[in-house]
């Protein structure tokens, strides 16, 4: 057995029951174990030894009432993994899916996608297994004032900054920000996602889904092509999603495919802005299901399905893959069949979208793939940019906060291809891992074995 597999078996055993940040840690450590086999001071520091442990795990007890006056109790976390080039950041996540493993591996990515963005952030995670579906108003405020009660006494503007991720969108941050202010008696930029009336940075809605898209344009520039006329599948349809169908309808490609966890809808003319603010009402209005978009506008709709199980069943040709949804969600099947059907290029809108043999598939036929650390890092270069705009007390332009952004997914492009190209393919994988690794292990080297 070799070094690497020896290293890796050992994270293994350790974590036996975190499949997920196994998964992570194994490709990071394939793309970088060279680089790091090179280094006698990286070796002699054990810097892969001490880059998998999080530097802190916060478990805790969340107790709150719903509307009927009956005690609920949920368990919160806050993964602390890495802060060697800034202070911890990261989203926090509510939903029923949520268990230490799965933080452990976003926290993981989060280290690397925080510093290709060459803004001073370490990687964290954390959230809770409660599920704000079908809660009231009221009932979300109160679990996160008290999610928020154990929460402040491990975060702030210069220590750690959350965030928003999947079931905390706008509204939670609200309450979350104002619980900490009432017990800390400050107003600091202790949470990015704020309002834009308090605190919030333009943009920040849409970052991560224009990020994406702008990513996806530096790569097709590479190799002479462009989004227009080409047709693109969404899966999600949620605030990733949503916004990377904008942005790719105004560089004028052709979204004809988007899903919820209930189903997928088809639209073979393609969404443009009012039939995209249609999804928009429906999400995030109504908080419905996408199959509704079938009673307002001719398409076909697929219970049961996602976007990528729907292109191999229905044999349908898209040109750019976007899974935006959640992590493990197209696999080695689904892929082939992407390959078949024509695709050459997939980007990452999620943390981990696509499952080792996926990206094996994909990297082995030379199909160009940006990996979610570099293609969905524009969620969190704009919460950079609303960290640094706080500590300023200043808000810069929608134009200002949006040039920023495409300069910093342009850089993360040019740091992929600096250490990912060979043979005229830029991997990206490898490139992101690299490039995104040596900033942190320096940092780690330089700040002395803690």
């Amino acid at each position: 057995m070799s070094e690497k597999e020896k290293f890796i078996k050992a994270v293994e055993e350790k974590n036996a029951d975190q499949p997920e940040f196994i998964q992570c840690v194994r490709e990071i450590v394939e793309s970088v174990w060279d680089v790091y086999e090179s280094s006698d001071k990286f070796k002699k520091a054990r810097v892969l030894d001490l880059l998998v442990e999080p530097e802190r795990v916060i478990i805790f007890k969340v107790a709150w009432q719903d509307d009927a006056g009956d005690v609920c109790v949920n368990r919160g976390y806050r993964v602390q993994f890495n802060s060697a080039i800034g202070p911890f950041k990261g989203g926090l996540r509510f939903h029923p899916s949520v268990k230490l493993g799965l933080l452990k591996f976003l926290a993981f990515e989060q280290i690397f996608k925080n510093s290709l963005t060459t803004l001073p952030m370490g990687g964290a995670k954390g959230g809770s297994d409660f599920d704000p579906k079908g809660k009231s108003d009221n009932e979300v405020m109160r679990f996160c004032h008290a999610f928020m009660g154990e929460l402040y006494r491990h975060i702030g503007p210069n220590t750690d900054v959350p965030a928003g991720d999947i079931g905390v969108g706008a509204r939670e941050i609200g309450y979350m920000f104002g619980k900490y202010k009432k017990i800390k008696n400050e107003f600091t930029g202790v949470l990015t996602g704020k309002g834009a009336t308090w605190g919030g940075s333009l943009i920040r809605p849409e970052a991560t889904g224009y990020g994406l898209v702008y990513f996806v344009q530096d790569m097709l520039e590479l190799v002479g092509k462009d989004l227009k006329d080409k047709t693109v599948a969404i899966s999600g349809a949620g605030n990733v999603a949503q916004y990377a169908a904008e942005k790719v309808i105004q560089l004028g490609g052709k979204v004809i495919m988007l899903c919820d966890s209930h189903s997928t809808v088809i639209d073979e003319i393609g969404l443009d802005s009012d039939k995209l603010g249609h999804v928009m009402h429906i999400k995030n209005v109504k908080r419905g299901r996408i199959k509704e978009y079938s009673d307002k506008y001719p398409s076909v709709c697929v219970i049961g399905k996602n976007v990528w199980e729907v292109i191999k069943e229905k044999n349908i040709k898209v040109d750019v893959a976007l899974p935006c949804a959640t992590q493990n969600e197209l696999d080695g099947e689904n892929t082939k069949a992407l390959i078949k059907n024509g695709c050459f290029c997939v980007a990452a809108g999620a943390n981990m979208p696509l499952t080792s043999e996926a990206v094996a598939l994909l990297r082995k036929n030379k199909i160009l793939y940006g990996p979610g650390k570099a293609a969905n890092a524009g969620g969190v270069a704009t919460s950079g940019l609303e960290m640094t705009q706080n500590s300023l007390r200043f808000n810069w332009t929608r134009e200002e906060v949006d040039g920023k952004l495409k300069e910093i997914m342009k850089s993360i492009h040019r740091q992929c291809v600096q250490y990912g190209s060979e043979d005229g393919y830029v991997d990206y994988v490898k490139g992101a891992n690299i490039a995104g690794f040596l900033k942190v292990a320096n940092a780690m080297i330089e700040q002395g074995v803690c």
